[in-house]
């Protein structure tokens, strides 16, 4: 079908909107859900990567203009009902602002499931706490810097080393005051996430742990580090 005759079935919502369910084309992992209107479509077609309309800030958004996580676009498939979009792409990097594979990864309790992959974050339903978060994220990349699993962008920063590590720190460092600057709490929590997931590798490159941190943080505070219990 040719891209006019494609565009021409689209049924966006009241709002000029219409969902975009991407997915990874060689493992059909589930990667997030987005939301695209027709520029952002146009943007995705002529690029062939993925933009889309970010309903918060109400712009357009390019998937890993800032990150370097840009997703390919490989087939686009419209729905029965024409109001829902499956992008395929070819991920350069994790979807997910926390640095995981997929968005997809809090399962709700009581649900019966195949045995877990591992080597992916799985946070059950409390997992809002940023320590336990943290935690469990410090733990998915301390599993990645030992296994080095393939097409895994934790793999790639620990085989570039540290050099390139501190580089992206620094970048996710000035991406957060920038979006401090434009006082967007959304853009400033996803910064952060991506700051302190880099932070995260930093520190499992140098053989720090989060408890070290704790233990220093806590030190500072008055405390004795032997009263200190993370």
């Amino acid at each position: 079908m040719s891209s006019s005759a494609f565009l021409s079935q689209l049924k966006y919502d009241e709002q000029g909107l219409i969902p975009a369910v991407v997915q990874d084309v060689r493992t059909k992992q589930l990667l997030t859900l987005a939301y695209m209107n027709e520029e952002s479509l146009r943007k995705t077609l002529d690029t062939e990567e993925t933009w889309f309309w970010s309903r918060s800030r109400r712009s357009l958004w390019h998937k890993g203009e800032t990150s370097g996580h840009t997703q390919h676009v490989e087939r686009i498939t419209l729905d029965c009902d024409g109001d829902a979009l499956l992008i395929e792409v070819t991920p350069s990097g994790p979807a997910c602002h926390t640095g995981a594979e997929s968005c997809f990864f809090t399962m709700l309790s009581g649900t019966t499931s195949s045995e877990p992959d591992l080597s992916r974050p799985l946070m059950g339903p409390a997992s809002t706490h940023l320590g336990q978060v943290l935690s469990e994220l410090a733990a998915v990349i301390a599993q990645r810097q030992r296994d080095l699993p393939e097409d895994s962008y934790t793999t790639t920063l620990f085989r570039k080393g540290l050099d390139h590590i501190a580089k992206k720190v620094a970048e996710e460092s000035a991406e957060t005051i920038l979006a401090a600057k434009d006082h967007s709490r959304e853009q400033i929590a996803y910064e952060t996430a991506d700051l302190l997931y880099h932070l995260l590798v930093l520190l499992a490159e140098e053989g720090v742990t989060l408890e070290d941190v704790a233990l220093d943080l806590a030190g500072r505070h008055g405390k004795k580090k032997s009263e200190y219990r993370p």
